[in-house]
């Protein structure tokens, strides 16, 4: 798609917006904040020539989830700088399965922010149900590579899960 107008961010923002913000919200949980990066993605396409042309949408989809990840690690800072200095009041009790289940995407988030940013990438658009051939195109990988990319991914992902929190849930 190659594209170096106005028209053209208009279209390529159509087209993809929804999902890249998605992709986004998915991982940083928190909707409003996946889509203001998700225009800071679009806004950075547009300023960079040389991510227009056929492989914009990796280029794209890519960009999210680097932007993705570097926001959660920006919230893991923000949070552990507030725990430190106690700015962050204990909320209200809730169920034990929302407690649990809230607990478990938190690990998952710290496990996630803990990769490497290639691994990390991998597992969140395989989680969004990206195929082959779009994880492919989005990290520059011949398709045929993309399997054993995301087994190693996710073999990476276990050692370090197990590592911070063992054998739980």
């Amino acid at each position: 798609m190659e594209v170096s107008n106005s028209e053209g961010l208009d279209a390529i923002f159509r087209a993809h917006y929804e999902r890249i913000a998605r992709v986004i919200g998915r991982v940083i949980h928190d909707q409003a904040r996946a889509e203001e990066l998700a225009v800071e993605v679009f806004l950075k396409w547009w300023r960079n020539p040389q991510a227009h042309g056929e492989h914009a949408e990796g280029w794209l989809y890519r960009t999210a989830v680097r932007e993705a990840l570097d926001e959660l690690r920006r919230q893991m800072r923000r949070s552990r700088f507030e725990r430190l200095f106690s700015f962050v009041r204990e909320s209200p009790k809730t169920p034990e399965h929302l407690y649990a289940v809230n607990a478990e995407q938190h690990r998952v988030r710290i496990v996630l922010a803990a990769l490497s940013r290639r691994h990390a990438e991998l597992l969140l658009l395989w989680s969004q149900g990206f195929s082959y051939r779009e994880m492919a195109v989005s990290l520059p990988v011949s398709p045929d590579y993309v399997g054993s990319l995301v087994k190693r991914a996710q073999d990476a992902f276990r050692k370090e899960y197990l590592k911070r929190y063992g054998n739980k849930s």
